[in-house]
């Protein structure tokens, strides 16, 4: 994979705190794994910034595929 823009990374932090954007359309769109976002989010963030994200998107249903209900299947961003 390529290395990411500047720009991707900004995207995918801003993909990452918007709550009901899923992990999966940031690896859909990025190639990134659930557990790649939060290693990006680690290194790009302030350390309280990033613990203040992790706390806010720990278990959130609309973040997680898993935990969404089934009749929530909205991912429209072609970007």
């Amino acid at each position: 994979m390529d290395p990411l823009s500047r720009e991707d990374i900004s995207r995918i932090i801003e993909m990452a705190w918007e709550d009901r954007t899923p992990f999966g359309a940031i690896e859909h769109q990025f190639g990134l794994s659930e557990k790649e976002v939060i290693e990006l989010m680690r290194r790009e963030m302030k350390a309280s910034s990033f613990r203040m994200w992790r706390k806010r998107v720990n278990g959130r249903k609309t973040k997680h595929r898993k935990l969404r209900d089934d009749n929530v299947n909205r991912f429209t961003s072609p970007y």
